[in-house]
């Protein structure tokens, strides 16, 4: 293989620590049918990178290299190649989004390719590395918020871990949905939440949360645990419990039902549609990523180790080209 059939990636060969992902080089892909090829620029690291990396078991998986897996689900950079049928794109567009999740379209990686509706436009303003803090989380809260809890203007609405990445971006866009939200947040970050539009901020490490607040039509709950029967506690009936990374089970969806709530697991799907409806948000001024932390492709370990302390606001980055 020549260099110019080749890329730079970041590949774990097996399941476990970070120290698994290891920079090397890798068949660079080609576009068939209806995709596009696109040089990443930036890539953002979710909960879903690290949780895959250290479970493994991904052989036989759609999108797994001979060398192992290739995470990154969030991208942004710009089209280098179209594929036969395509009309969204041409090269040289810049955009961004969530290609195949859940399977692996190896975002960690200086070229993706994959379907060209998996992507949009990327939000005017915005640079590729802040663009790429936006596709999983945006979806994942509008997607939950719009199409699941269906959240009308003056509904009350609870987002758990309001200042991580999820939480920090379904803030926004229950705000922008017209919603009274509530976040649970550790002290420090109430200033954050705060700032992002939350209209009340509860420290759930020195108050119970199921004490403080009444009357939720909604709640955001990417936690799990007792969060879930603790959440039940504060909501109407008529409800809705999104649980973003936990199952819920037919004993846990009995109690739900008993106080008049529906809730179930929801996992984000890519939606075009919505990514548009996500970049007009920002456009307007309702919504902004904000970036914890910004590292070099190289750095992918160090980035993952960053993510599972869990003491960032926002989301980490992994900068694949300059700006």
């Amino acid at each position: 293989m020549t260099e110019h059939s080749t890329m730079r990636a970041v590949v774990a060969a097996e399941g476990g620590p970070a120290d698994v992902l290891r920079l090397t080089r890798v068949p660079k892909p080609r576009p068939e049918m209806t995709e596009i090829l696109v040089r990443v620029h930036a890539a953002a690291i979710n909960p879903a990178d690290w949780k895959t990396r250290a479970a493994g078991g991904w052989a036989g998986r759609r999108g797994v290299t001979e060398q192992g897996a290739i995470l990154g689900w969030d991208v942004s950079g710009v089209v280098e190649a179209v594929g036969r049928g395509v009309t969204l794109f041409r090269p040289g567009d810049e955009v961004s989004g969530m290609p195949l999740f859940p399977h692996f379209p190896g975002g960690y990686s200086e070229y993706v390719v994959a379907p060209s509706r998996h992507f949009a436009p990327k939000p005017a303003g915005l640079t590729h590395v802040e663009a790429a803090a936006l596709p999983l989380v945006s979806l994942t809260a509008y997607q939950a918020l719009t199409d699941y809890a269906k959240v009308r203007p003056g509904q009350r609405v609870l987002v758990h871990a309001a200042a991580g990445g999820v939480g920090h971006v379904a803030v926004q866009i229950a705000k922008a949905l017209g919603a009274h939200v509530i976040g649970t947040a550790g002290a420090a970050k109430h200033d954050f939440v705060r700032g992002l539009g939350a209209d009340e901020v509860i420290d759930y490490r020195t108050v119970d949360f199921a004490d403080a607040v009444t009357g939720v039509d909604v709640v955001i709950d990417a936690i799990g645990g007792d969060y879930f029967d603790r959440s039940l506690r504060v909501m109407n009936p008529g409800g809705t419990l999104v649980a973003l990374n936990y199952d819920v089970d037919p004993a846990m969806r009995e109690r739900a039902t008993e106080r008049g709530v529906v809730s179930d697991f929801m996992l984000v799907e890519p939606d075009r549609a919505q990514l548009l409806a996500i970049r007009d948000l920002v456009e307007s001024g309702r919504l902004r990523p904000v970036v914890a932390a910004e590292l070099p492709l190289a750095d992918a370990a160090k980035a993952h180790e960053l993510g599972e302390s869990g003491r960032t606001a926002g989301k980490i980055v992994l900068r694949v080209v300059e700006d």
